[in-house]
């Protein structure tokens, strides 16, 4: 499969961020060679296959970005019919600004040196693939420039947005569907 890079920024999502005292540059893009955005993502990245984090890789980190840090969730949790959370199945800080992407299967095995797994929605450190309960749910893959490293500890989304802000120097965003048994 072909990979495509992809950019999502809309004037909403750059109001957001904003609010939450996040700064935000554009030209940062990550894609996935797995996946095209806004398509389906292998069963092998998912609770019915090998549960491996899939191969990312980002081109365009601004200057002066001191770490990257990768949150990828699902606003979809549990039916994306009557959502009711965000269900966080990874999350990853102070990835080098010179790495250029994270291996397929790179969670637990294979990080960059330096880079610290922070604990997802299942209560554990690394990569949880898609396991949606019912329907086609979307996955949202966030890369964030950072102009200052962040704490060296294992964090949730929570308190690693509250580390990022005031530190974002640009967001990239892929977006992979999945759907059990399809």
């Amino acid at each position: 499969m072909r990979a495509f890079p992809y950019l999502l920024m809309t004037g909403a999502m750059a109001l957001a961020m904003q609010a939450q005292g996040l700064a935000m540059e554009a030209g940062m893009e990550i894609f996935s060679e797995a996946f095209a955005p806004d398509e389906r993502i292998p069963a092998k990245y998912t609770c019915e296959g090998a549960d491996i984090s899939p191969p990312l890789a980002w081109r365009d980190v601004p200057e002066g970005t001191r770490a990257l840090a990768l949150i990828v969730d699902d606003p979809d949790a549990p039916d994306p019919a009557a959502p009711r959370m965000t269900w966080v199945h990874w999350v990853v800080a102070n990835i080098p600004p010179q790495a250029k992407g994270l291996a397929e299967g790179a969670s637990m095995k294979a990080m960059p040196q330096g880079a610290v797994e922070g604990i997802n929605d299942w209560h554990r450190q690394g990569y949880g693939g898609p396991c949606p309960p019912i329907g086609a749910h979307r996955y949202f893959f966030r890369l964030y420039a950072l102009d200052a490293p962040l704490p060296h500890e294992p964090l949730t989304k929570p308190a690693l947005l509250e580390a990022m802000k005031g530190h974002v120097l640009a967001k990239a965003e892929l977006v992979g569907i999945y759907e059990k048994g399809r």
